[in-house]
C-alpha cells in the first residue's frame, strides 16, 4: 500500500499492524482512538507512533521518553512531515513483511 492510498481509506485499515492504525486515526483527527491504540500496543513502532502523539499533544518530554523507547532520533521538523516519513517508513516494512 501506498502513502496517499492509505491517506485515503474512508475507514481505518484494520488489516494493518497497530502502529499504522493508530497513524490512520491521527490524520483523521481521532488523537485519543490513536493514543488508545498504541498505549496498548507493546512494540517498538507503535512506541514511534506514541512518541509523535506526544509531540503533536505538545508533550515534549513524554515524547522524548518514546523516542528513546522506540530507538528513533527526536523529530523537528514539521508534524505533517514526521506523520508522512513515520507512516511511510511503517507502509514499506509492513510490505517488506507481507511479500
Amino acid at each position: 500500500m501506498q502513502l496517499n492510498e492509505f491517506a485515503q481509506q474512508e475507514k481505518c485499515p484494520t488489516s494493518l499492524p497497530p502502529a499504522l492504525q493508530a497513524l490512520w486515526y491521527a490524520k483523521t483527527g481521532n488523537w485519543h482512538k490513536a493514543h488508545e491504540i498504541v498505549q496498548e500496543a507493546d512494540d517498538i513502532d507503535s512506541a514511534w507512533v506514541h512518541a509523535y502523539l506526544h509531540r503533536q499533544e505538545g508533550d515534549l518530554s513524554n515524547a522524548r521518553y518514546w523516542y528513546r523507547r522506540s530507538r528513533q532520533p527526536e523529530f523537528t521538523a514539521s508534524l505533517s512531515q514526521e506523520w508522512e516519513y513515520i507512516t511511510q517508513e511503517l507502509l514499506k516494512k509492513f510490505t517488506q513483511i507481507n511479500v
